[in-house]
């Protein structure tokens, strides 16, 4: 069923954007859908991802950002340029070190989204589940009577690996002063804005 957990929360993300950002990374950007709706907020966007079939279904889709094939962990990115990078469900493809080179290239005043996954189970999980399956039930049928027979292309999925608490206690660390956030569908929304 075509119920996408990430897409899920994009307008959560699109408030976390600073007002008046005109330069964004996308790392991760899969097929291309987040770092579209940050064109249409008037961003410049760079869009990141180590798949080339996926960023080729991104690049035929078009809509404004600029598509490179890159591995986020190891690209050169410009310091302090952007004032939102974005990565959603991502960053447990790469070392978690990553992020720092992330802050390292904000500009004063932006700011990091991660829209991440962890590992293991918590208590809002056993209402994930639940919620999950009545959510794609409902856009299967929605699908369903729009014609639509064929989900869209996916990005490749790793398991995560690092449970919510570890997460936790190393965006501390490597992040003085950001947040991490528990979110429904086995989410979690790190935001850290560089002084």
């Amino acid at each position: 069923m075509p119920f996408d957990h990430n897409d899920h929360y994009h307008r959560l993300l699109l408030r976390h954007v600073p007002p008046g950002a005109r330069t964004a990374l996308d790392v991760g950007c899969g097929t291309g859908r987040f770092a579209r709706r940050l064109v249409g907020r008037g961003c410049k966007v760079d869009a990141l991802d180590p798949d080339p079939d996926t960023l080729a279904a991104a690049e035929a889709r078009g809509g404004g950002p600029r598509f490179r094939l890159a591995d986020a962990a190891t690209e050169p990115l410009p310091p302090g340029h952007y004032d939102v990078i974005t990565c959603l469900a991502s960053l447990h493809h790469m070392p978690f070190t990553t992020l720092t080179r992330f802050r390292d290239a904000l500009a004063p005043g932006g700011r990091l989204l991660v829209l991440g996954c962890y590992a293991g189970h918590t208590y809002v999980d056993v209402l994930a589940s639940p919620a999950n399956a009545l959510a794609r039930a409902a856009v299967y049928a929605t699908e369903r009577a729009r014609g639509v027979r064929t989900p869209p292309r996916r990005a490749p999925v790793r398991e995560p690996e690092m449970t919510l608490p570890r997460i936790r206690a190393e965006a501390t660390r490597l992040l003085p002063g950001s947040e991490v956030r528990q979110l429904l569908y086995w989410r979690y929304l790190l935001t850290y804005t560089k002084q």
